[in-house]
């Protein structure tokens, strides 16, 4: 396909998210189901095109004065890819399958500065959480909002229970050369994205994925598990455990000893969770898929309780655009709701002295740091702790991650990772004690 008829497809997939409710993924999945011609250049080309759009929707909007899917996928082409109107023009003329010519605005568009516009559109997120953006980010709302709307690099965790952090790194740079180690924590491997037209590397087809000595992991997530603080011998519970991706973690850092007990209010999000445990080599999980109930021999035995709590998922938005414009009141408020029901039940099972870590890959203070000093309000057996204090101790940061994470301390001692501060995704990470 040229360029003509994948900016067309583009149009085309984007027109079906707005109008048919179509989920961003089942849309550019049924598009791809139905022009079988395309390769996977184009499809990788006309998918990046479509979530482009979709991170960058209201500063987009803006700049070329309208919201149709033309506009956005023009926008994205001119704006943010930077080919120019000639190549454009040029294009179209020489593809049947083009859409109609550039007009004068459209090509006015390309060029208009954002420095006049609203917050939210600089930012790129809905203009009702401006006022949650700005709590927690202050004036610096647009600049964060805007680093959500880049691509994000794809993550790697390297599984200690098989293979060390620089064996790890070679296997993977044998088949995808641009892979670095990560800025913060010594586990991480990142496969930057280089090419705004292209897709990420297939890490999982990779032979050291294969092997398990690699998991899919954004190193904010990776943070997240190196301040639980766990160490061999530990019992753990890792109480919204989904697919497993902490669990793994908290297993590897208890070095497959003591026993890591697995539970998630949805045993369907559980499913997942065996064949990782497999090829990783995890031999001190225990998965619990019954309801709650089964965990009450557990109460007050817990050196550490992890608490990856539901969330409206902001700070996954680089991943997830479409999320983005989909998030509501209702469905922030029925958030808060189950993270203080997750909060209230996980704090049983921390025995005295031991750790309770609320997380969420979220920015938005009401569920990050208004969720903790409401459970601190009426749970007096618990103090916070300084996050990046714990994972310092933890050893698992690179020697330049905790000035970087100062930049991410919140005044209760929690961090508010993001893109911007820290080049991750958006991460709240509190960390308790029992006294």
């Amino acid at each position: 396909m040229r360029l003509g008829g994948r900016i067309a497809a583009a149009i085309e997939i984007l027109d079906a998210i707005e109008t048919q409710r179509r989920p961003l993924k089942l849309a550019v999945k049924e598009w791809g189901a139905a022009h079988r011609f395309a390769g996977s250049g184009d499809r990788a080309f006309i998918s990046g095109l479509v979530m482009d759009a979709l991170r960058r929707k209201q500063s987009l909007a803006w700049a070329m004065q309208a919201d149709t899917s033309r506009a956005l996928a023009l926008g994205v082409v001119g704006r943010i890819w930077k080919i120019s109107p000639e190549e454009i023009t040029r294009q179209f003329a020489e593809d049947r399958h083009a859409p109609d010519a550039l007009t004068d605005a459209e090509i006015a568009g390309f060029a208009r500065d954002l420095h006049e516009a609203p917050t939210h559109v600089r930012g790129d997120y809905p203009e009702w959480l401006d006022e949650s953006m700005l709590r927690v980010f202050g004036e610096q709302a647009a600049v964060e909002g805007a680093a959500m709307a880049d691509r994000a690099p794809v993550d790697l965790r390297v599984n200690t229970l098989k293979a060390e952090p620089e064996k790890a790194l070679s296997a993977v740079q044998s088949k995808i050369p641009q892979a670095v180690p990560g800025a913060l924590a010594k586990s991480c491997i990142r496969i930057p994205l280089k090419d705004a037209t292209g897709k990420s590397p297939p890490a999982d087809a990779i032979p050291a994925y294969g092997k398990g000595w690699v998991e899919v992991q954004d190193e904010g997530s990776q943070l997240a598990g190196l301040a639980s603080g766990v160490k061999p011998g530990d019992q753990v519970l890792d109480y919204c455990a989904g697919a497993g991706g902490k669990t793994l973690e908290l297993a590897a850092l208890a070095g497959n000893t003591g026993q890591v007990h697995a539970w998630d209010v949805d045993w369907r999000r559980l499913k997942a969770i065996w064949p990782r445990l497999q090829r990783a080599g995890v031999r001190n999980v225990q998965v619990h898929d019954g309801p709650e109930s089964e965990l009450a021999s557990l109460e007050g035995k817990m050196d550490v309780v992890f608490v990856d709590a539901p969330c409206t998922g902001s700070g996954t938005w680089r991943r997830r655009p479409d999320s983005k414009w989909r998030v509501s009141e209702n469905a922030l408020n029925q958030r808060l709701n189950e993270q203080d029901e997750a909060l209230d039940n996980a704090a049983k099972y921390v025995k005295p002295g031991g750790r309770l870590v609320y997380v969420t890959c979220s920015i938005l203070p009401e569920e990050n740091m208004d969720r903790v000093e409401a459970f601190l309000t009426q749970d007096f057996k618990f103090k916070q702790i300084n996050s990046r204090d714990a994972l310092t101790a933890s050893g698992g940061l690179t020697g330049t991650a905790a000035e970087t994470l100062l930049g991410c301390e919140l005044p209760s001692g929690a961090l508010q990772l993001s893109p911007h501060r820290s080049q991750t995704d958006g991460f709240f990470i509190a960390v308790m004690e029992r006294e």
